[in-house]
């Protein structure tokens, strides 16, 4: 079953984008020689599990070559829901759909596999990307991560996820609350529970623990973690300092 994707390549230049003249944002900053974006779409292009791409890049964009391997380029928004309400428009309600990040320079087919053949099987309308710090390590040590240390051991998100067009206002909502929430304590308890974070500060909270709580947030939507251990998920350029990096790694080329 091939599922169609959508790649997030909006939004406003950063500090990663100034180190390349002229590039509409980070996504468009090289890496070996080839645009971040360019690099995300090629390594779902070469599973077998994605059917069409969608790309949402700003407007001016529409035509850089770093799309061209997308069946569709559309507008982004101001905010990333804006831009994923953008992606997602157009797909039957109930259609699943995978969301890729920009950044993973390192995405390739047997990531993507391996991330699809965890969902299919699990009827989910959200699931997201997982990958366990041993895996990461054995591949891209020199890479910095947030980690959160959970009951199973030291975990970080991936850059990829799938969501059924269904579950977007309810997301919003959750994800506007969660902003809102980020700089008070008490206002994060509230939304997530004392219980959940009392067990997350003292790393015993379990993944399915979190996955249920993902679920109530989402008016009962099913929401799962997929955990992966090819690192390719997971590696993103987030930071000028990443930039370098993933070139040393990947290769400099003209």
């Amino acid at each position: 079953m091939a599922l169609d994707a959508i790649v997030l390549a909006g939004g406003p230049p950063d500090a990663v984008a100034a180190l390349e003249p002229g590039a509409p944002n980070k996504a468009f900053v090289r890496v070996g020689g080839v645009p971040l974006v360019q690099r995300t779409i090629a390594g779902l292009r070469a599973s077998s599990r994605i059917d069409r791409i969608v790309a949402v890049a700003p407007p001016s964009a529409a035509a850089h070559p770093a799309l061209a391997g997308a069946s569709e380029v559309r507008g982004d928004g101001a905010r990333m829901i804006e831009s994923l309400r953008s992606g997602l428009q157009g797909f039957t309600e109930d259609a699943l759909v995978i969301v890729a990040a920009s950044d993973l320079p390192a995405l390739d087919a047997p990531a993507v596999d391996e991330f699809v053949d965890g969902l299919l099987p699990r009827s989910l309308d959200v699931a997201y990307a997982c990958l366990e710090r041993r895996y990461h390590d054995a591949a891209y040590r020199e890479f910095p991560h947030t980690w959160a240390r959970m009951r199973e051991g030291m975990f970080c998100g991936g850059g990829v996820v799938a969501l059924r067009p269904r579950v977007l206002p309810p997301l919003a909502t959750v994800l506007d609350a969660l902003g809102r929430a980020r700089k008070s304590p008490l206002r994060l308890a509230s939304l997530l529970g004392w219980d959940v974070l009392a067990r997350f500060a003292l790393g015993r909270l379990a993944i399915a623990d979190a996955e249920a709580r993902a679920s109530r947030l989402l008016g009962g939507a099913r929401v799962g973690a997929i955990r992966c251990t090819r690192p390719q998920i997971a590696l993103n350029v987030d930071r000028v300092d990443d930039v370098a990096r993933a070139n040393a790694r990947f290769g400099e080329r003209a």
